[in-house]
């Protein structure tokens, strides 16, 4: 079992074993392999995913949930959640933000289930009001860093079903410019002006 974290394009993998897919990223002179479970270790897998010649990392451990632990006390996190929604002729929605692809998603408001965020945000930033959650799809991690913290955004993602008669509506203050409803065939050449988090959300859809 693994846990990706993007870091813009390059991601570093928590692990509590090798395996083939371990193996092939690390056969790459680029990618960096820590198998120690320390807040050390991550303050030098932290220092080396930031290097310009390093494009991945893995860490090993056999407790993987105690590596997430300390790996996750580096950052502040925030929870959020959104949907890949898709209309009653199989067309996907597309947001695009920042110069960016994107799918609607926010951050969880408190008492708030991750399945009623994701509605709730689809709803608020395309104007989408006929919603259903179809099934959960996975959940993504990524990194930035906003007003010099560094934060850690966990997002929920789930299939959503809509309706392609709703009005769409972008929501402005959220910096999002256009909605679309993208044919499938169209997939493809979208993903490469999105983000690698949005792009993990597809393969768990199946696209």
């Amino acid at each position: 079992m693994y846990i990706t974290i993007h870091f813009g394009e390059k991601q570093v993998l928590l692990s509590d074993s090798r395996d083939p897919m371990i193996d092939e990223i690390l056969r790459h002179p680029e990618t960096v392999l820590i198998d120690e479970c320390s807040a050390n270790a991550i303050h030098a897998m932290l220092q080396e995913i930031r290097k310009p010649e390093v494009r991945a990392g893995v860490m090993i451990s056999d407790n993987l949930e105690a590596l997430r632990t300390l790996f996750w006390k580096r950052f502040e996190v925030i929870r959020a959640a959104g949907g890949l929604v898709e209309n009653e002729r199989g067309d996907i929605l597309f947001i695009h933000r920042r110069g960016f692809w994107d799918l609607p998603k926010g951050k969880m408001d408190d008492g708030e289930s991750v399945e009623e965020c994701a509605l709730r945000e689809i709803m608020e930033e395309t104007g989408l009001e006929r919603l259903r959650i179809v099934k959960p799809l996975c959940t993504t991690y990524h990194t930035y860093e906003f007003r010099g913290t560094e934060v850690l955004k966990e997002s929920y993602w789930f299939q959503v079903q809509g309706h392609s008669e709703d009005v769409l509506t972008p929501q402005t203050e959220e910096d999002i410019e256009d909605i679309i409803w993208a044919d499938k065939s169209r997939v493809p050449e979208l993903l490469t002006s999105t983000y690698p988090s949005i792009r993990a959300v597809f393969e768990a859809y199946g696209v």
